[in-house]
């Protein structure tokens, strides 16, 4: 019997499968288009529907949606993060085709309300018939249907806990029928669920029942036992998830990466994978770019204010740390009066201070000093939604006194932030406060989403321009 631990990963088949799933999404995209001119256009003679630009996101669909996971099996995953990849994947797409339409569609001129039109509507109806099924599929889970079974193999805490928490899952769709306990000093159980604590007796209950799905919830030491059922297993069709407990290690989540070649384990690198950067990185240059556009109007407004109140440039510049500590020259607008630092030194603007000049107060206290760091996001220097950078000289003070300060770099800095709409803002004049905001951003890294992240820009636009402590 081989010992070498090769995994091989076996996807789990897609729930809206194949052909049909993709001809249901391109009827959608279809209908989008014709019921926006419908809407667009009000005289029926006058309805003018673009073909190519519509085969363009029709073929550009067809490419992308798989990219973003848009076809991937929904059992045990978020359907609020995979509606945010769907909305992303589909604006990307309708960007895609808008220039490809312009570079080779030479006949007539794409009205912009009809685009606007469609692609509300067709991604409003990608995102609601995914809704309407998976509303469908968790009722059907719950009522005992559409289950897949799973024996488990673990131990200890760990193993009870993964127990709990697809007990307290129903609606996963995943149903744990029997458990091999690999520690005989541990009690591992659970009600209705038949445990076994002979590796002999549990591998013939597999065979038997024609089990497909096998989990091992082992802590890395046990390399004996991993290797043990995955040599069993090998020649059969039957999926081995290795569901590790780093909880002990790793300060995120550890997810399995590939590197050189080799599956790897992040236990402190970045904890978000490589697509999940790079669709961050989409979002974050087209958002920025549309806010600069949107915006210049009224940043030249304040530009011209602040030039007329008081002496001084119109931008604040300050070195601060990027992704993996890169250091970056940030953008605000100038809200004090200019005066001079001891060197090393950086003293963080208090209640009434006397520094700030009027403007600046109604700035600070709106956040509107901080619109011109979408230049630093569509420079690549700094994102949307993350952790707020602070100064390097308070930096190296923090690192040293709050725990797990530093990680916050692992990935690019925000204009926003959860810690931010939380409350977190303006100045940290004890630790406590620095504390609370680092404990709010390790969250946020934990828990990042393309949905988290549109949740947190929608609670800055209703809530966070007005703050009791900023100033």
């Amino acid at each position: 019997m081989s010992t070498n631990p090769h995994f091989e990963y076996r996807p789990v088949a897609p729930s809206p499968q194949g052909a049909a799933a993709r001809a249901a999404d391109l009827s959608l995209i279809v209908a989008g288009a014709i019921a926006a001119a419908q809407i667009r256009f009000a005289d029926i003679a006058s309805v003018r529907l673009d073909t190519s630009f519509v085969a363009f996101s029709c073929a550009f669909a067809l490419v992308l949606f798989p990219v973003f996971g848009v076809y991937q099996s929904w059992r045990g995953r978020s359907m609020l993060r995979l509606a945010g990849q769907l909305a992303l994947a589909w604006l990307i797409v309708q960007c895609g085709a808008l220039v490809m339409t312009f570079t080779l569609h030479k006949s007539g001129v794409v009205s912009r309300l009809w685009l606007a039109y469609w692609t509300g509507l067709a991604g409003g109806a990608l995102i609601c018939v995914r809704l309407a099924a998976h509303v469908v599929l968790r009722r059907m889970r719950h009522a005992g249907m559409n289950l897949r079974s799973v024996v488990v193999v673990g131990r200890g805490l760990y193993c009870q806990r993964m127990l709990r928490n697809i007990a307290q899952s129903p609606e996963s769709g995943f149903r744990v029928v029997a458990v091999f306990n690999a520690d005989a000093s541990s009690r591992v159980s659970a009600s209705g669920i038949t445990t076994f604590e002979d590796d002999a007796a549990f591998i013939a209950y597999v065979r038997q029942q024609g089990m497909r799905e096998l989990w091992l919830a082992l802590p890395l030491s046990d390399e004996r036992t991993i290797l043990r059922f995955v040599s069993e297993f090998r020649e059969e069709l039957v999926n081995i998830r290795f569901m590790p407990d780093v909880s002990a290690l790793s300060l995120f989540d550890g997810g399995l990466t590939d590197v050189i070649g080799m599956p790897t384990i992040n236990l402190t690198a970045s904890p978000l994978p490589p697509h999940a950067l790079l669709n961050k990185e989409i979002f974050d240059r087209c958002f920025a770019a549309l806010a600069l556009i949107s915006l210049s109007l009224l940043m030249l407004a304040i530009a011209l204010a602040i030039k007329a109140t008081s002496r001084g440039p119109v931008f604040f510049r300050q070195l601060r740390k990027g992704a993996d500590g890169r250091v970056f020259r940030i953008y605000k607008f100038r809200t004090m009066r200019l005066h001079g630092e001891q060197s090393g030194v950086v003293m963080q603007a208090t209640r009434n201070d006397a520094r700030v000049t009027p403007l600046g107060c109604f700035l600070r206290r709106t956040s509107l000093d901080e619109l011109p760091q979408f230049i630093n996001v569509l420079l690549g220097d700094m994102s949307v939604v993350g952790p707020r950078p602070h100064a390097i000289e308070h930096d190296e003070l923090y690192r040293k006194v709050v725990a797990g300060y530093i990680q916050r770099y692992r990935i690019k800095p925000g204009i926003t932030g959860w810690a931010q709409v939380n409350g977190y803002r303006g100045e940290t004049d004890c630790i406590e406060k620095m504390q609370g905001r680092v404990e709010h951003d390790l969250y946020y890294l934990r828990n990042w989403s393309f949905g988290l992240d549109m949740k947190i820009v929608g609670a800055t636009i209703v809530k966070g321009f007005v703050g009791s402590n900023a100033y």
